[in-house]
């Protein structure tokens, strides 16, 4: 969506707004316009000059005043008038703000809403390839610069184009030789704002992307601040922001030179116009072509003039920035959401998941998976073991369609039905996953375990944590379910945190559960204790356990072993054994690391 077309589209419904605000502004335009003839009036009433051309109101005024021989009465009567259209301009001028206030503020609501929802929406490849900092930035700084574009400047291109219009109307009717040389001045101070607002949009452009990788440095940082303080890193940090600090620092000072410059150069241009004028009106006056109260007159419509032809060249520079972040944003909103068919499909979830000959890489990487052809018998607890980079992770992401598999790479099968052709929103449902990083919100524990099944009761919770293994130490907590766990889950420990996503998925009562390395960071007693609970808890539910641990897979019902992204064997514990192969290795290895008499015990 082009950025024209996108302000339009989230502005469109707030035109009613921007409508009465337009009405009251050129009425406000309109109300102050009048104080300079009544002061013009007043003036030559003073003087003993002649006037001519007078506005009704005003005429009846002084006739009034004549008529009476009371002249400090005239002047009473003027300045009522003056204070009478003052009051009806600041009236005008409260009504106009609130409508700008009003249709600004729903425009941006509306602009902030589709965001956050467009983003929900976007490909889990898309929130990898951009940092979380630089969304943010844009979603805020940008939208931020876009809404006071809209409420301050927007409205006021109208305003100044009736003021210039309304000005120049009223000048040429009192002096044309004054007028035009007011005039002269306009497209001089529109053709370097021009040229300026090319300059400034690169420059802001510039600095809003720092602006960006900053946000990022700062995110990043404080996110990892446990990594940082406990390898001693705050130094690096320190500098890496700076580094980053003073970029951004220097590109503002870059921009405010410029803007500096435009502005310096603005005062000149108006100072030089504001003289001439001045000397156009005395010579005019000493020749009697206008009088005083006209001169006076000409000087502040001048000025009224001249002080909003520079603000339009304000406002362009003001555009040029809210150019870019429309552009920023626009970006965001044009990211392709994930497509769902409108035929996709609902199935049941409860069979066999086959993968057939899966091949896939990442973006401009080497593959990840090579050929890879298994399949899990539902109802089964199957297991993937693999070094680093083997691809288990991957193999569930393409089950889960985190990233949706190529149709020239394999294809992937629940009960018999490709998982392209099954709504992406019923698969994720009814597959659970835990992570080995599990992420934990800034809520209660409660409120994390209950996130897959917002109804539930606070007795389900407990059962879901007692299978995870967590209830007593959650008991243990001095608020108990409603310990508020602090942000990413910093409140608990490794083992406490992944449990607790163990419980959090197993609220989902899904017929499929992935437990993706999630069970490393508890001891091995815990993860035997989670695992017999589970065995007795998950019925006919299908599980695919991924570990490095071989007491975590070794009673799975099956074992695949992953090497460099290809299938290198697949069994039972007791058959890859006798294979001799990886997982014999692994397996002996590991036991003599110390888990010998745990594997005693579970194998009688």
């Amino acid at each position: 969506m082009k950025s024209k077309a996108l302000v339009w589209h989230y502005l469109r419904k707030s035109v009613g707004f921007f409508a009465v605000a337009l009405v009251f502004s050129i009425l406000n335009t309109t109300l102050n316009s009048l104080i300079p003839q009544v002061v013009r009036v007043a003036v030559d009433f003073v003087t003993g000059e002649q006037t001519e051309d007078l506005p009704g109101l005003l005429t009846g005024i002084l006739n009034s005043a004549r008529a009476r021989e009371n002249p400090a009465r005239s002047l009473l009567l003027f300045a009522a008038v003056i204070l009478a259209v003052a009051v009806l301009s600041g009236v005008c001028n409260y009504l106009s703000r609130t409508g700008v206030a009003n249709g600004s503020e729903s425009f941006i609501k509306r602009l902030r809403d589709r965001l956050f929802l467009h983003i929900q929406r976007l490909p889990y490849s898309w929130h990898n390839q951009h940092q979380t900092g630089e969304i943010i930035q844009r979603c805020t700084s940008d939208v931020d610069v876009i809404r006071n574009f809209v409420s301050n400047q927007m409205l006021e291109v109208f305003r100044t184009a009736f003021l210039v219009i309304l000005s120049i109307s009223i000048m040429f009717s009192m002096n044309v030789t004054i007028s035009l040389v007011a005039l002269a001045f306009i497209p001089l101070v529109l053709m370097y704002s021009c040229i300026f607002y090319s300059k400034i949009a690169k420059r802001f452009r510039k600095a809003d992307e720092a602006e960006g990788e900053l946000s990022s440095t700062v995110q990043e940082n404080l996110t990892g601040v446990r990594v940082v303080r406990a390898f001693g890193r705050e130094r690096y940090e320190i500098d890496r922001f700076d580094e980053r600090n003073d970029r951004f620092a220097n590109l503002w000072i870059r921009l405010g030179g410029l803007l500096s410059t435009y502005w310096g150069l603005g005062d000149l241009i108006t100072g030089l116009q504001i003289l001439c004028v001045i000397v156009a009106g005395v010579m005019e006056s000493v020749n009697g072509r206008i009088t005083l109260g006209e001169f006076l007159a000409f000087v502040s419509y001048n000025t009224t003039l001249i002080w909003p032809v520079r603000g339009l060249g304000r406002i362009l520079s003001e555009m040029s920035k809210a150019g870019v972040s429309v552009n920023r944003v626009a970006d965001i909103l044009a990211a392709e959401e994930e497509e769902e068919d409108a035929n996709a499909l609902r199935p049941p979830m409860n069979g066999d998941i086959a993968f057939h000959h899966i091949n896939y890489c990442y973006e401009g990487q080497k593959p990840v998976l090579k050929d890879v052809d298994f399949t899990i018998p539902a109802g089964s607890t199957f297991a993937i073991l693999g070094g680093t980079g083997s691809g288990k992770s991957t193999l569930m992401h393409l089950l889960d369609r985190l990233y949706d598999l190529p149709p020239e790479c394999g294809s992937i099968t629940v009960g018999g039905t490709d998982i392209s052709k099954i709504q992406r929103s019923w698969l994720r449902r009814n597959i659970g996953i835990v992570l080995q990083e599990p992420f934990l919100f800034s809520r209660t524990i409660e409120e994390n375990i209950r996130a897959t099944r917002p109804g539930a009761s606070l007795e389900e919770v407990r059962g879901a944590a007692r299978i995870a293994c967590v209830d007593s130490a959650i008991d243990g907590f001095g608020s108990g379910y409603e310990t508020i766990v602090g942000e990413r889950g910093v409140t608990l420990s490794g083992g406490q945190k992944q449990r607790v996503a163990i419980a959090r998925m197993l609220m989902q009562q899904a017929p499929i559960m992935v437990f993706d390395d999630s069970l490393s960071a508890v001891d091995t007693e815990t993860d035997e204790q989670i695992r017999e609970a589970l065995k007795a808890n998950l019925g006919n539910s299908t599980v695919i356990l991924i570990s490095h641990r071989i007491t975590t897979l070794m009673q799975a019902d099956q074992i695949l072993v992953l090497e460099d992204g290809a299938v290198e064997e697949i069994g039972t514990h007791e058959e890859l054994l006798r294979k001799n192969g990886i997982y014999k290795k692994i397996h002996d290895i590991q036991m003599s690391s110390g888990d010998r008499s745990l594997l005693e015990q579970e194998v009688v």
